[in-house]
């Protein structure tokens, strides 16, 4: 399958990067290849693959995609987000210093602090929208820096450029996690990052279907090490999830420029109502991080976070809606609400990515945003 030219418009990629007609029947979907092995014509002379773990044609095409999205050179798809962020991490050796920014997906830190802790990692959290923060947390031994932005659950910007300067002058790489904000709305590798994660079950599939992730790199050795782990550890997503999430990648323009006018909508509504004591949304004025985000990205992103008087409060409002559905997860063109404290967040308690029980954060899907206002209106009542 041959890469168009990147010169294309980012919806024109979406659907014809990696996504050649089939050349024997001429099915314009790339097809589904169920099959765990692949025959050989010799001994120790596989056509392309020898074995399903090592590679497989529909998964190969969603990674051109993603890639040209990204405009990377190479694409490693993983079972989950975090399969994609462990293989990214083995890459590093016992002793090496990741730097996190102080406000992370709770799984990232879990990952790091209850598991390859163990292993010799070592791991510290700052406000990387600070300059002198930065400096003073880089290590000697810092190999990645790796920071989220927007920010889950707290809608943080962080300018990816000044971070990514400072990381490489200290010689340590850049990661960004860009589930919230998708190809379509911000590109970090051509602003300075090294490095692009995916929870590939968010906005990249965009129907709530599949579980997947996905690491974008343009870094020669990181590509090496990368397509080695990714068949010595193993975890590979199935050819179906790949074709589910080559699917998702051929409307995400669209569908984000409906996530992101809803919840425009969305934070206005929420921004005027006397219940709501705060609301986070880079697109609101007084947002901190507003100017560096109308900068970085293209919109301000479909996710919404609100906070209410109390706890107690967040509980309620988050069981009385009825098009926003309560449950865990984001990205899919239904709306989504949930209280992070003791859901998406519960792992972080007592850490210091902790958030307020009364915080409650919103998916916005791409149903009408007056029939969203609606909703949260009759439930905060």
């Amino acid at each position: 399958m041959e890469t168009p030219p990147r010169d294309l418009r980012f919806e024109t990629k979406a659907i014809h990067a990696g996504q050649d007609p089939d050349p024997v029947y001429g099915a314009v979907n790339v097809p589904i290849y169920q099959t765990s092995t692949y025959a050989q014509p010799a001994v120790g002379q596989p056509k392309v693959w020898d074995y399903g773990r090592g590679g497989n044609p529909t998964r190969e095409a969603f990674q051109q995609a993603l890639a040209a999205l990204e405009g990377g050179a190479r694409c490693f798809a993983f079972a989950s987000g975090l399969g994609a962020s462990t293989t990214l991490l083995l890459t590093l050796q016992p002793g090496d210093h990741v730097l996190l920014s102080n406000d992370v997906y709770g799984g990232t830190y879990r990952l790091l602090t209850k598991v390859l802790s163990g292993w010799g990692l070592a791991c510290d959290t700052v406000d990387l929208a600070d300059p002198a923060a930065l400096a003073a947390a880089l290590r000697p031994t810092t190999r990645l820096v790796w920071l989220e932005t927007p920010s889950n659950p707290l809608l943080k910007i962080v300018d990816i450029r000044a971070v990514a300067a400072a990381a490489h002058q200290a010689g340590a790489r850049v990661v960004v996690d860009n589930t919230f904000a998708t190809p379509a709305l911000q590109r970090p590798l051509e602003l300075g990052a090294d490095v692009v994660l995916h929870s590939v079950t968010k906005y990249i599939s965009g129907h709530s279907g599949l579980i997947g992730g996905a690491v974008i790199t343009s870094d020669a050795a990181l590509i090496e090490r990368l397509g080695f782990l990714t068949n010595a550890v193993g975890a590979v997503p199935g050819p179906m999830d790949c074709y589910l999430a080559l699917r998702g990648l051929k409307t995400l323009a669209v569908r984000m420029r409906a996530h992101c006018e809803g919840a425009a909508a969305v934070a206005d509504f929420l921004a005027a109502h006397a219940k709501v004591t705060r609301v986070y949304y880079p697109g609101l004025p007084g947002h901190p991080g507003r100017e560096i985000a109308a900068d970085q990205m293209s919109d301000f992103g479909g996710m919404v976070s609100f906070e209410v008087a109390t706890g107690a409060e967040a509980l309620r409002i988050a069981e009385r809606t009825r098009l926003f559905f309560l449950a865990e997860s984001l990205g899919g063109v239904e709306s989504l609400i949930e209280v992070p404290g003791p859901m998406t967040h519960a792992s972080v308690a007592g850490s210091p990515l902790e958030v307020l029980d009364s915080l409650i954060r919103l998916s916005v899907g791409i149903e009408h945003p007056d029939d969203l206002i609606a909703d949260l209106l009759q439930a905060l009542g």
